[in-house]
């Protein structure tokens, strides 16, 4: 057990502190935007206000609970909070079962003294760990931020029984699913599902008549967000579903390691679709091979995008409102959008939210290519008269393809969602600009995702994902959490243009054009001497 665990932290000990520091930086700086943004009382009773009057809002933020400085801390960044420690639960619960045995390494573990199981339960104890790290330094950082202790502790464990209970969630869709990328898919569906099912749940319920509170629904209860919202740090401070999250991923854990001894090595209990026996035509071509290996992701992050695009339109109308209750919403907006009217700067943050999803999408696909090293399969793709740097260029062609489908089913829902608006026309000009130039930025991180890949391969997955998570804490949640604006600068979403009051401000757009095509050119011209490296 000591090795087994002593060779999961040499092997993701970078990863998790990344997870972790994410984590903790987003609760130390969000008391400090909570408390620069929303000063008195009054301010933060008039968001709460605000934001239950309109559903949709609701369905995407925390639980109201009261208005005081921690209370409010809770309702903005609580299921932040929750989802960072379940996403880096999902993926260490993965990585370290099926991704072993798509690898091989769980055989040859298998095949010594170990046994079947232990490495299993060695996962299991190592994500329990990083939880526990997690959760502790998430509430010492909220103590440290002259927060109430019991709520700040409160806060730390349920982020911790979150992640856990999520920890077990991807134990099972390992179980489960014969590929690390379809148990990774099923633990993120999981995740997006019960999320929405907990944002129904308090949407569902019942306010208080200071409009302050909420008392949700019972539908909360079948969502672990739920029951971590349910906990109510600064308020009642209950500490029993955090209980209830904690037992439901040790069950889960049980229960996958039972399920492990009932199956054999490299299959699972979903069975595989059976392929044709003759490819298709299309199939002939390098590229045609990358689209059929990524198109099903390439899908889903356009859903996000159409969804993203569709409701950055029909809020907008709804900013005037808000803004007019309350000027620090104002601010915030417009720290963040840096457009002109409230309208404009509405729209200009939803789609910074899908330059980040299409800069997903662009790095999922690129960072495929190491997987396809990684595993061997790639040899037999250079086999024939294929080199190594068309081979690259097929990878950055698809992932640029990818952002302009994300792209252009964002537009075209904000399109949608502007039907009947007397501004119609205004905005569509700033959806346009906006999500061509969130578009450019996404490009971006393709090519530094190549570069990455050419130079660091072994890293190309925790670097290339680190790198997104920065730029997307800096661009979009910087100016919430009081950063200082330079700092915004280093994130290629904070600088594409935006349009403000009818007038097209391209800002950082040749910069952006620039570092496309050095890094792009960079990465291809590197790899022309680049060998290949299939060892994990």
């Amino acid at each position: 057990m000591g090795a087994l665990l002593r060779q999961r932290l040499r092997r993701d000990w970078l990863q998790v502190l990344l997870w972790i520091l994410a984590t903790v930086l987003m609760a130390y700086a969000g008391y400090a935007g909570v408390t620069q943004s929303y000063a008195t009382h009054t301010d933060r009773v008039e968001v709460l206000s605000a934001v239950m009057a309109n559903p949709v809002i609701m369905m995407f933020r925390g639980l109201p609970s009261g208005a005081s400085e921690g209370q409010f801390l809770s309702f903005e960044i609580l299921p932040w909070l929750t989802m960072l420690a379940a996403l880096m639960s999902t993926f260490l619960a993965v990585r370290h079962t099926r991704g072993d045995e798509e690898a091989g390494r769980a055989e040859l573990v298998a095949a010594t003294p170990v046994g079947r199981a232990l490495p299993t339960i060695a996962t299991i104890i190592h994500g329990v760990a990083a939880n526990v790290v997690l959760g502790v330094l998430v509430s010492l950082a909220l103590i440290g931020s002259t927060l109430d202790a019991t709520g700040s502790w409160l806060m730390g464990a349920t982020s911790a029984a979150t992640g856990i209970a999520f920890l077990g969630i991807g134990l099972m869709a390992a179980q489960l699913m014969r590929t690390s990328r379809g148990a990774n898919a099923l633990t993120v569906w999981i995740l997006v599902g019960t999320f929405l099912v907990n944002g129904i749940g308090n949407v569902a319920g019942t306010p208080s008549d200071d409009l302050t509170r909420i008392t949700s629904s019972g539908l909360v209860w079948a969502s672990p967000f739920g029951w971590a919202e349910q906990a109510r740090p600064y308020d009642t401070d209950n500490g029993w579903p955090v209980l209830l999250g904690l037992a439901f991923g040790l069950i889960l854990a049980i229960v996958a390691v039972a399920l492990q001894s009932a199956r054999d090595i490299g299959e699972g209990f979903v069975p595989a679709r059976p392929g044709r026996v003759h490819a298709r035509p299309a199939l002939s071509t390098p590229h045609a091979l990358v689209w059929r290996l990524t198109h099903g992701a390439i899908i889903g992050w356009a859903i996000g995008g159409a969804l993203t695009g569709l409701l950055a339109t029909r809020l907008s109308g709804l900013a005037g409102q808000i803004s007019g209750q309350n000027p620090a919403v104002q601010q915030i907006l417009d720290k963040i959008g840096k457009a002109g009217n409230l309208e404009e700067t509405v729209v200009s943050v939803f789609f910074t939210m899908m330059g980040i999803l299409a800069a997903c999408a662009a790095v999922q696909i690129v960072a495929r290519a190491r997987q396809e090293e990684a595993h061997g399969t790639a040899e037999s793709v250079l086999a024939p008269p294929v080199g190594r740097v068309r081979w690259l260029l097929d990878y950055l062609l698809v992932a640029t393809f990818a952002i302009a489908i994300v792209v252009a089913a964002t537009i075209l829902a904000g399109y949608a969602g502007l039907a009947g608006s007397e501004d119609a026309s205004s905005l569509a000009q700033v959806v346009t600009v906006v999500g061509l130039g969130q578009g450019l930025a996404a490009c971006v991180f393709t090519v530094l995702t190549s570069l990455v890949f050419v130079l660091l391969p072994r890293g190309t997955v925790g670097i290339a994902w680190g790198l997104v998570l920065l730029a997307t804490l800096f661009g979009l949640f910087g100016p919430l959490f009081g950063l200082p604006e330079w700092t915004t600068r280093f994130s290629p979403f904070s600088v594409t243009p935006i349009v403000a009051n009818g007038d097209v401000d391209l800002r950082g757009t040749w910069w952006l054009v620039l570092i496309v095509a050095a890094g792009a050119t960079a990465g291809l011209t590197l790899m022309r001497r680049r060998e290949l490296q299939p060892a994990g």
